[in-house]
């Protein structure tokens, strides 16, 4: 008989540099969860800024923060892991919002030993405006993710015993491959059918577009093989063109 868990502990990480104008915002979505058995970490890479003194006026609520040197993001990731102690991961980084108060209650309320839980993202401008709301799959395999992120980083939320530590070697789209890996490990995954994060467009995945993609190419070549890999180069001509029009628009503005 499956010992069956009332109450996943889940722990959520924040990886933030430098971000005092949006690290306030992400922990308050996070520390107002009505949701409690939640551990938060926060990972610093020794911001210059006004981060930690933000981070700091918040410690009470905090399992905990370390402010330090790191080789990245995914390096900052990995730590974030090595921190966690929770049945499942979240990461939520600066600039990143988990939707309401209630999204983590709702989630966890029918829990039957899921692998994985999974929703929409609304994606909100620079400039703070709201832009859409995200698609998903109706239900999601590994296989999902063949043509590209199906569901965003921010909005899965997998089992820590499902995971492993980010390959440090990708430097941008990491987290693509570390979704896939985890999600071959997964056998129950959940749609929540329900929007569980607000994401800030123009990040750093967005700042990167060649090498990104450079990158999701081997990643896809990896996982999923020659064929689908010559399909994949189709689509980043394809967006290379795309990303080429829409410089030029906005530069004529």
């Amino acid at each position: 008989m499956i010992n069956k868990i009332k109450k996943p502990k889940l722990s959520i990480v924040t990886i933030v540099y430098n971000a005092e104008q949006y690290i306030e915002q992400t922990i308050k979505s996070i520390i107002n969860q009505t949701y409690k058995n939640i551990e938060y970490i926060i990972i610093d890479g020794a911001s210059t800024d006004k981060t930690l003194d933000i981070i700091k006026k918040y410690e009470d609520s905090i399992s905990i923060y370390i402010s330090e040197k790191d080789n990245g993001i995914y390096d900052a990731m990995n730590k974030g892991i090595n921190l966690a102690t929770g049945d499942f991961i979240w990461f939520m980084n600066a600039g990143d919002e988990i939707y309401d108060k209630y999204t983590v209650e709702n989630m966890f309320e029918d829990f039957d030993n899921e692998d994985a839980f999974y929703g929409k993202t609304q994606l909100i401008l620079e400039n703070g405006d709201y832009a859409s709301i995200t698609k998903t799959p109706d239900k999601l395999t590994w296989k999902n993710f063949m043509h590209g992120m199906v569901v965003s980083h921010q909005s899965i939320i997998l089992s820590t015993k499902s995971i492993s530590k980010y390959n440090i070697q990708y430097k941008v789209v990491s987290d693509h491959d570390w979704i896939i890996s985890a999600l071959k490990n997964c056998k129950k995954i959940k749609n929540t059918d329900q929007i569980v994060s607000k994401y800030l467009l123009g990040g750093f995945s967005n700042q990167n577009f060649i090498k990104g993609w450079k990158e999701r190419l081997i990643i896809i070549n990896e996982h999923y093989g020659r064929l689908i890999y010559i399909f994949n180069l189709l689509l980043f001509g394809k967006a290379i063109i795309k990303n080429f029009i829409k410089k030029n628009i906005l530069g004529r503005k």
